[in-house]
């Protein structure tokens, strides 16, 4: 069986750690790449620069809250990209402002979820996207 590709783009190294740990469990084989700013993200979605050999991901966990360039603009990028435009993405933030929510739907993402601040429920949260996204959904083939 073939890896699952995940980016997140996430610049807190809290969240990277949960991100990481709660994607450590289950029986999906996943490799995680991970950028740390909005502009980093583009690149590598781009394969520029120091990205040029990136593997392009099958699942993308984008933050809203990122430097140089914020999630919703690294979203229209993705979703007006041809090339990429297809991987899914998944707004996973702390915001749960109804401007976000709708900014975000009106980029075409795939779904938007408020990041738990608790430890255990953010573990849970993204537990439950591994399930839903890996486990249940088909993911274009590359």
């Amino acid at each position: 069986m073939e890896s699952i590709v995940i980016l997140l783009i996430e610049d807190n190294e809290g969240d990277i750690l949960l991100t990481r740990e709660a994607l450590g469990y289950g029986s999906i084989r996943k490799e995680i790449s991970i950028v740390k700013d909005g502009w980093e993200a583009i690149q590598f979605l781009e394969k520029k620069g120091a990205y040029k050999n990136a593997i392009m991901p099958d699942l993308i966990l984008l933050d809203i809250n990122l430097p140089k360039l914020n999630g919703h603009e690294v979203l229209a990028r993705i979703k007006s990209n041809p090339q990429i435009q297809h991987i899914p993405v998944i707004m996973l933030t702390t915001s749960s402002s109804e401007s976000d929510i709708l900014k975000s739907y009106q980029n075409h993402v795939n779904c938007f979820i408020t990041k738990p601040i608790e430890a255990d429920n953010f573990l849970e949260t993204v537990a439950a996207i591994e399930e839903f996204w890996l486990s249940m959904v088909q993911l274009p083939k590359k």
